[in-house]
């Protein structure tokens, strides 16, 4: 009894999938640093990122860092800095700012002696006032790219995962695939062999004296215009190319996608050539099976 076909061990190169998601936050002192990854699939690397004026500056280094990491796939970055009053120690008024505002309210007081002047409440509310509010940008920069690359790990962790379960979907399709085209090859004899006898009766019933030799001369025909060799030769040829595509692993699914095409094309050709419901029956489950594949493959980075 034949055994059944093992699956390919797949190498330490990682499959991506386009779809993940990861999120890490780190306290600094006084405040909270978040930051969020989610992506799924798209042709190319697009990156989108959501955050506050006063983390702007982080998306040159952030979008460095994930463009080393990541090649396809659309991917939002959110990031959030989020004071906490409890945790902040007793704010510092910056004399400097004070003293600039106080210049201001002067100066627009003269020109409009209407304008109420600035209260305190107003003043301690300014942006940079409190000093303990402000983070140095250098410090914030640090731990932003520190934070990043924590996030980063477990977010391609997530799309390995991910990656994992997909390839392993497109090798079950591949197998059943390959039993199919095993299935085809001893169809083909037996096809040709019923049609040369409903074509020898037909003969016969419509000419009287025809010779043997114009029976075989249209069978060969036949044969001919049914041979599916090539199309079964190409279609081995393809799922031998998606499993080393599956096995090297790393960015596969533009590839991948291409020799869904081709097997594609196959399976139409073997479906059109079909003269027996066996094989057609073989087509089109392949053809299933090559949708099912394509529909994974649209997730692979």
């Amino acid at each position: 009894m034949p055994s059944a076909p093992c699956k390919p061990v797949f190498s330490h190169t990682m499959i991506y999938s386009m779809t993940g998601y990861a999120s890490a936050t780190r306290n600094l002192d006084h405040a909270v640093l978040s930051i969020e990854l989610k992506s799924v699939n798209s042709r190319y690397l697009d990156l989108v990122f959501r955050t506050g004026d006063e983390l702007r500056f982080l998306e040159m280094p952030f979008r460095e860092q994930i463009n080393t990491k990541l090649q396809r796939g659309k991917v939002e970055c959110r990031t959030y800095l989020q004071v906490q009053p409890g945790m902040r120690s007793n704010p510092a008024p910056n004399a400097v700012l004070i003293a600039q505002l106080a210049q201001l309210n002067t100066a627009v007081r003269t020109t409009l002696p209407e304008a109420a002047p600035l209260s305190v409440a107003e003043v301690l509310r300014w942006p940079g006032v409190l000093s303990d509010d402000q983070i140095d940008q250098r410090i914030l920069q640090g731990q932003g790219v520190a934070l990043m690359e924590s996030v980063l790990a477990e977010f391609l962790a997530s799309r390995a995962r991910e990656g994992e379960k997909l390839a392993a979907t497109i090798q079950d399709r591949v197998l059943r695939m390959r039993e199919l085209v095993t299935q085809v090859t001893p169809l083909l004899p037996k096809v040709l062999g019923d049609y040369q006898d409903r074509l020898a009766t037909k003969l016969r019933e419509a000419v009287a004296n025809l010779d043997e030799e114009r029976i075989r001369q249209e069978a060969g025909v036949f044969a001919a215009r049914i041979d599916v060799s090539e199309e079964l030769s190409r279609l081995t040829t393809h799922l031998t190319e998606v499993e080393r595509v599956l096995k090297k692993g790393g960015a596969v699914g533009k590839r991948l996608d291409f020799l869904m095409q081709e097997l594609n094309r196959e399976a139409n050709t073997l479906a059109s050539k079909s003269v027996a419901s066996d094989i057609t029956g073989i087509a089109l489950e392949m053809k299933l099976l090559i949708e099912q594949m394509r529909e994974q493959v649209q997730n692979l980075e």
